[in-house]
């Protein structure tokens, strides 16, 4: 092999090793405990997981059954947040597509786009997002919510304008419910990151935007 190709082939093999060893890992962290393994208290948290959601644990948490009681109280929460907002289930998707995108969560992103979607998201808008691009046209709600979150996230605090605005569309329990959603699924994702939880094999990860 001539100098040129051998030094082509140990810098593919450079880049490739750390890019398996992250996936060899990726499962390592927390990996999903088997039923079988259940401790009382996790065996209990996940029975009530599954009267709430009507299946077993899955997605982020899996990883919090390590913590089965951050994991029942992160279910509960999820069960108001998730399915019953006070600003709908439609505009809180948007909430969780931008969060989803701001911690680069390929699995809450792998799972909540297509929710997005059928709720009533328009795919350009889902794309602008993923791309790390502002929509360029959105409902009256989108913007408010669109706004409001992103002031929320980029600069840890929310203008009187922005605030005003969406405390005139939503009142106050809509306001506090809009953060909610935003710090709820942030937790996830740090969760999700911080196991380096997989998505699935059919899913496509999120773009790596500069930091």
């Amino acid at each position: 092999m001539n100098p040129f190709r051998r030094a082509l082939t140990l810098a593919a093999l450079s880049l490739a090793l750390p890019l398996a060893t992250a996936a060899a890992q990726a499962q390592d962290r927390l990996p999903t405990i088997p039923p079988k393994d259940y401790s009382p208290e996790q065996k209990q948290a996940a029975e009530a997981f599954a009267q709430a959601r009507g299946k077993p644990p899955f997605g982020p948490f899996e990883p919090l059954m390590y913590s089965p009681e951050v994991m029942t109280l992160a279910r509960s929460m999820g069960d108001y947040l998730r399915f019953k907002p006070k600003i709908g289930t439609t505009l809180s998707e948007l909430v969780i597509l931008m969060t989803a995108r701001r911690w680069t969560q390929d699995y809450e992103w792998y799972v909540h786009a297509p929710i997005a979607e059928k709720a009533g998201i328009a795919p350009e808008i889902i794309a602008a997002i993923r791309d790390g691009r502002r929509p360029a046209k959105m409902s009256d709600d989108e913007t408010i919510v669109y706004d409001f979150t992103a002031e929320l996230q980029d600069t840890k605090r929310v203008s009187d304008a922005t605030f005003a605005r969406a405390e005139a569309r939503f009142g106050k329990p809509g306001v506090v419910d809009l953060a909610a959603i935003s710090g709820y699924y942030t937790f996830l994702a740090m969760e999700l990151n911080a196991a380096r939880y997989a998505i699935p094999a059919d899913g496509k990860p999120l773009p790596r935007l500069p930091e």
